[in-house]
């Protein structure tokens, strides 16, 4: 029987839900750790629970993949783990870490750390340090330096209880305990995210740190200590130190958070996303009293958290992506025109363009790249549609466009209204539902999914008895935009366009 959160105690505010979250999961995982550190002090070493894993287990959000951190180094590690773990593989040796599974359960275990960083380049000196306080003391946050130690079994028998929540610094590896040495608990009772050091050092020694703090900030919904704040504004450029792909791992699962404009807010308002997506502060257009326009960079963020309303599953980092940079085209276009107007004519096209360059320079995958720049090419396309004048044949060339993106291109679009008119919102989206109906509609009666020239390749070679070559590959797009323009075609009505087509360019010398 699971003992009760009071018998925890009352150490900060908010703690008795942290408590209750930590004695949940770590029951949960208790089989597994408990076997490990058996190994591990069967071979004389100490074995905690650390960093991440201890915080979110307080959050009540501990998934299946742990991190634990020992004296033993990584050779010792390895043969510890031989026999017992499912598989065992080398996460990064050199820096003392050692992955595993074990049913179902992926650990990874580290050994204490102490390294030095010269500031300069990108990677630190590893050294390997000797106390879990030592280890603790490296760590970016406080929220992150917290230690369980291991075998959980006792920490969670009755009057033990309350060493899980006493910030004691125990390390007998028979007794467990909880080591808060800079009271980490504290920091995330008040959800606030500050530093073991000094946050100058503690970025100044790896500046990813500071786009990890926005990264919490979305995930976690966490808020910065002032003087991280003020850190993270006065150090921003020391993220070019970091390698693209670091950088870019750390936006994406900022993306992927529960509230990414959090996040973005935090990196715009202190500066470093001028070194990450200096596009995004860019869209803060001062508006003066003769050209009055809608903010595009708040719109841009209001877009994101309705596109993100819109999702129905998983985080999608296409749509997200593609929410917050559908506009960055508009600073390069824009124009102010007579009466006080203002235009931004072919954003979409300069954007899909900027979108283009500034993934391909964080080195997202191409399919990404591609799909982000083909939903912001497309994504004012709809407002051509008027009142529903387009023709049967635009609707196909719409969808056609879109591919598989057509369900974000939906979301996109519907997200991308926010205007204040009632009225004109509920205008707009009758608009929108009358569009997809139509395009259901005709869905129903052609495929769609698969529009395509009536007559294939061997056709056209045997009709017009032509070799393979250049000139089939035309007669094939001159087929597949005539099916778009009037739909199906039957056999007689697509060879006598083809014959046409050849009659009108395939004339001789």
């Amino acid at each position: 029987m699971s003992p009760s959160p009071s018998a925890l105690g009352n150490r900060v505010p908010a703690t008795s839900r942290a408590q209750h979250n930590a004695i949940v999961e770590l029951l949960r995982i208790a089989p597994v750790a408990d076997e490990l550190a058996a190994r591990f002090a069967a071979a004389g070493h100490q074995l905690y629970l650390v960093g991440g894993s201890v915080r979110d287990a307080l959050l009540g959000r501990l998934g299946n993949d742990l991190d634990f951190t020992t004296d033993a180094r990584p050779e010792a590690i390895q043969a510890i783990l031989a026999g017992w773990a499912d598989a065992v593989w080398d996460t990064g040796i050199a820096f003392g870490t050692v992955g595993a599974t074990r049913a179902g359960i992926q650990c990874e275990i580290t050994t204490y750390r102490a390294d030095r960083y010269d500031r300069v380049s990108r990677n630190p000196d590893v050294i390997f340090g000797d106390t879990v306080q030592g280890d603790l003391a490296r760590r970016d946050f406080t929220v992150n330096a917290m230690a369980v130690a291991l075998p959980l079994r006792d920490l969670l028998a009755g009057s033990s209880h309350q060493d899980l929540l006493a910030g004691s610094s125990h390390q007998d590896r028979g007794g467990g305990g909880f080591v808060d040495p800079h009271d980490g608990m504290a920091a995330l009772a008040r959800r606030e995210l500050d530093t073991p050091a000094t946050p100058e050092e503690s970025f100044a020694d790896d500046p990813l740190r500071m786009l990890r703090a926005a990264r919490f900030v979305s995930q976690l919904g966490f808020t910065l200590a002032p003087r991280v704040r003020d850190a993270l504004s006065s150090m921003a450029g020391e993220i070019s130190r970091i390698t693209v792909e670091r950088v870019s791992a750390e936006l994406s699962k900022l993306m992927l958070g529960a509230n990414p404009r959090a996040g973005v807010e935090l990196m715009v308002d202190t500066g470093l996303a001028e070194h990450v997506l200096p596009e995004v502060p860019a869209m803060r257009l001062e508006i003066d009293e003769h050209h009055q326009h809608k903010d595009v960079y708040t719109h841009s963020l209001i877009v994101l958290e309705q596109a993100i309303a819109l999702e129905d599953g998983e985080p999608d980092l296409v749509l997200r992506l593609a929410a917050l940079l559908h506009d960055i085209g508009k600073p390069a276009t824009r124009r102010h025109e007579g009466a006080g107007g203002v235009s931004f004519h072919h954003h979409e096209v300069v954007g899909a363009k900027m979108v283009r360059k500034r993934l391909r320079a964080l080195r997202y995958p191409t399919r990404v790249i591609d799909e982000v720049a083909t939903l912001v090419f497309l994504h004012l396309r709809f407002h051509g549609y008027g009142g529903g004048e387009w023709t049967d044949s635009a609707v196909r060339r719409y969808v056609t466009d879109a591919g598989d993106l057509l369900p974000r291109l939906h979301k996109l679009v519907r997200a991308d209204c926010t205007t204040r008119n009632r009225r004109k919102a509920l205008a707009l989206q009758r608009t929108y539902d009358d569009l997809e109906a139509r395009i259901e509609r005709i869905r129903a009666e052609e495929d769609l999914a698969a529009v395509r020239p009536d007559l294939d390749g061997n056709a056209i070679m045997e009709l017009l008895g032509l070799p393979p070559g250049p000139l089939v590959g035309q007669a094939w797009r001159h087929l597949k935009e005539v099916r778009l323009d009037r739909g199906p075609l039957s056999r007689d009505e697509a060879e006598a366009e083809l014959r046409q087509w050849a009659q009108d360019n395939l004339r001789a010398p």
